[in-house]
C-alpha cells in the first residue's frame, strides 16, 4: 500500500475524527446502513473518506462528503478490515469480518447470511485474509506458490516462519523455508537411487529477495548447488540475479544466471530468462517461462505456456515447454504440486 503526501495530511487533519467515531462507525461492507450514518472508509491507496451514508449497490457504495457532495466508491477500492475465512468441521465456509471473539466462540458479519456465530470447537481453519484478495464480495485464494512461475524464482521472497514443499513429475523433490523475510534456503533430491541404485542427484538453495518499490519492484539473487551422489567430479550449480516487476499476483521477471559444472567449469556465457505471471480469475493464474542459452555456440531457445490451479492452499501447475529452434515440433509436458507450510510471523 502506497500513502501519497495529499493522504497523510489529510490523515492528519481528521485523527481526531477518528477516534470520536471509532465506536460508531461501521464497516461497509455487506450491511444495511440508514441515511443519517457516518462512516469511514479507508480505501487501498491509503485514502480515507467520511461522510454519511446514501446508498449501495454490489458494486459501490454512494457517501455525501462536506467539501465534495455525494461521490461513488468502488467496493473493489475499499480496505476491509478483521477479514477472515473460516472452514467448520461439518465442512462448510464462511467468509466475513469479526464482530465479537471469546474463549467460545466467534461472530462474524458475513455478505449472505449477516452476523452469525461460530463455536470454536467447530473450526477446522482459520485464516485471516487481506483486503486485495477480496475481489466482489468473493475470496480470491492467495497464491502457495508466489515466489516462483514453473521453475524460475522471481523477485518476490518467502516470508521469516514460511515454506512449501514442491514436486514435479513425482521424483523433483524441494523443500524451502524464509529465515528472514528476505533470506530464504532450501534443498532438494531427486531419488533416482530407487531405480537400481541410479545416481542420485542432490542440492541446496539460498536466496536473497529486496523490495525496492513495494509490490512493484523488487530484486533477489541467489544459488543453487548440487552433486550427484555416486558419481566423481559431478557438483554442478547455478549463480543468479533478476529483477521483478509487478505484483505478486501479476508480474513479469528478467533474470540473468551463470551455471558450472564439476567437468567443464564456468559457462562461457549466461543464460537469460524471462517469465511472467498472471492472475485470471480466484484459482487460476497463467505462467510462462522463456530461457536463451547457448550451447557449444549454437543458440538455443525454449518457450513454455501453461498455468496454475488452487486447490484449497495447494498449487497444481501444468504446460508445455517447447525448443523453439529444435527443427521440428517437439513439446515437454510439465506438471508440479505445490503444498505450503509454516506461517509469517
Amino acid at each position: 500500500m502506497f500513502i501519497n503526501l495529499n493522504c497523510i495530511v489529510m490523515n492528519l487533519k481528521t485523527i481526531i475524527f477518528l477516534f470520536a467515531l471509532l465506536f460508531t462507525s461501521n464497516f461497509i461492507g455487506a450491511q444495511t446502513i440508514t441515511d443519517t450514518t457516518g462512516i469511514t472508509i479507508e480505501l487501498k491507496d491509503g485514502s480515507i473518506y467520511r461522510g454519511l451514508f446514501i446508498s449501495e449497490n454490489a458494486d459501490s457504495v454512494k457517501i455525501k462528503m462536506k467539501d465534495f457532495g455525494i461521490i461513488s466508491i468502488s467496493k473493489n477500492e475499499i480496505v476491509y478490515d478483521n477479514m477472515v475465512s473460516i472452514e467448520t468441521t461439518d465442512g462448510n465456509e464462511f467468509l466475513g469480518e469479526i464482530v465479537k471473539e471469546n474463549d467460545e466462540l466467534i461472530v462474524l458479519k458475513t455478505k449472505d447470511f449477516g452476523e452469525i456465530s461460530i463455536f470454536k470447537n467447530k473450526i477446522k481453519s482459520r485464516v485471516n485474509v487481506e483486503s486485495q484478495q477480496i475481489k466482489e464480495g468473493k475470496l480470491w485464494f492467495g497464491n502457495p506458490q508466489s515466489t516462483r512461475y514453473f521453475w524460475a524464482p522471481n523477485g518476490y521472497g518467502l516470508k521469516k516462519g514460511e515454506g512449501y514443499y514442491q514436486n514435479i513429475w513425482v521424483l523433483w523433490n524441494q523443500v524451502s523455508y524464509g529465515i528472514t523475510d528476505n533470506f530464504s534456503v532450501g534443498g532438494g533430491i531427486i531419488p533416482l537411487f530407487l531405480f537400481a541404485g541410479s545416481p542420485t542427484p542432490v542440492f541446496a538453495t539460498a536466496k536473497f529477495s529486496i523490495p525496492v518499490v513495494k509490490n512493484k519492484v523488487n530484486l533477489a539473487g541467489g544459488a543453487i548447488v548440487g552433486a550427484v551422489l555416486g558419481e566423481y567430479e559431478t557438483g554442478f550449480g547455478l549463480l543468479y540475479g533478476l529483477s521483478t516487476f509487478g505484483t505478486p499476483d501479476n508480474n513479469v521477471s528478467l533474470g540473468l544466471g551463470y551455471g558450472f559444472s564439476g567437468e567443464d567449469g564456468w559457462a562461457s556465457s549466461p543464460t537469460i530468462n524471462l517469465s511472467g505471471m498472471f492472475r485470471l480469475g480466484s484459482r487460476a493464474y497463467f505462467l510462462t517461462e522463456n530461457y536463451f542459452f547457448s550451447f557449444e555456440d549454437d543458440p538455443i531457445f525454449i518457450t513454455s505456456v501453461g498455468g496454475r490451479w488452487i486447490i484449497k492452499k495447494a498449487a497444481l501447475d501444468f504446460g508445455l515447454f517447447l525448443p523453439l529452434n529444435a527443427g521440428e515440433f517437439i513439446a515437454f509436458p510439465w506438471l508440479g504440486f505445490t503444498i505450503p507450510f509454516g506461517k509469517a510471523n
